[in-house]
């Protein structure tokens, strides 16, 4: 309620329509109708259709605000043609993320979940050390943990693991800074040496089914393969193979290739080596908060810009 009372305080009336009433977003044609009922002459949206059709039928928005990592349900190429600007609010679920990664590799590493099913199938019997010895598992100290790609979230967890501590090493070929606590190494390094390899990719054409078998067969027995980004930088069935061939130890997995998961997803998803979440790394009641502070600052500075240049004009 804050972040709108700052739009409209700067902006005018703001009218707020929320799509998980619906539970899920507004189609094409359903956020046609809401702009032209609205007559809203600005869109702020998180998972909406913004097709190239929504973009044309209103070609006098003066911005678009998506609360996203990514603005991908957005036509950009449409609004830059009609010079309508985007703005979207990258890192807003990286200590979400951060966060979820530790939880969900500490609880594979542990074998959290097989020992709570085996408390509550009511296993356990007289011997009082049965558990102790059938669920032992590993400290997270002392790990090297390989990120592939190395933006908000992989930069977050490291700031997080370093005092375990865990070695951390990156690939990131769009990144040249060095720090002193992280290793750039090769995408080859990062599987060969990695203890646990981690996952965060954008999704575009040089990234989609970029973790093929080629890479994924590199990595050690005893490592574990975690993806929180995108389903389709991975050939899942390449992953896949490793899993139920006992190539690696197991995988922590929050995307899937088909959401909702088709049978070869299930595959993974009931696998016991497998700790699998339906998507929901980034969501926190946090995160929506992030999100409007992080939309709110650029639009506000984009506004402060064009106010500075009619001043000068």
């Amino acid at each position: 309620m804050q972040g709108q009372n700052q739009l409209s305080d700067k902006f005018g009336e703001v009218i707020y329509r929320e799509w998980k009433q619906h539970g899920r977003a507004y189609n094409e044609a359903e956020l046609n109708q809401l702009l032209d009922e609205t007559q809203a002459d600005a869109l702020i949206t998180e998972h909406d259709h913004v097709t190239s059709e929504v973009i044309n039928a209103h070609p006098h928005l003066r911005f678009i605000g998506v609360c996203r990592g990514t603005p991908s349900n957005v036509d950009l190429e449409a609004a830059k043609v009609l010079g309508i600007p985007v703005f979207h609010t990258p890192a807003r679920n990286a200590q979400a993320v951060a966060e979820m990664f530790v939880a969900n590799v500490i609880n594979l590493m542990r074998n959290t979940i097989a020992s709570w099913q085996w408390l509550t199938g009511k296993n356990w019997g007289e011997g009082t050390h049965t558990s102790y010895l059938q669920f032992k598992g590993n400290e997270l100290a002392g790990k090297t943990i390989g990120m592939v790609g190395f933006g908000a979230v992989g930069q977050r967890i490291a700031k997080i693991v370093t005092c375990f501590p865990c070695h951390i090493q990156f690939y990131d070929p769009y990144i040249e800074k060095g720090w002193d606590d992280y290793q750039k190494i090769s995408l080859a390094g990062i599987f060969e040496s990695s203890d646990i390899v981690s996952i965060h990719l954008p999704v575009n054409e040089q990234t989609i089914g970029m973790i093929d078998k080629s890479l994924i067969s590199k990595m050690k027995p005893s490592a574990i393969f975690v993806n929180t980004a995108r389903a389709s930088v991975v050939k899942r069935d390449d992953l896949l193979y490793a899993i139920e061939n006992n190539k690696i130890r197991g995988a922590v997995l929050d995307v899937f290739d088909f959401e909702p998961p088709d049978d070869k997803d299930y595959r993974f998803i009931n696998h016991p080596n497998v700790l699998a979440t339906p998507h929901t790394a980034g969501a926190t009641h946090e995160v929506e908060d992030h999100h409007v502070d992080i939309l709110n600052s650029r639009i506000f500075k984009w506004a402060a810009e064009l106010e500075a240049q009619k001043n000068i004009a």
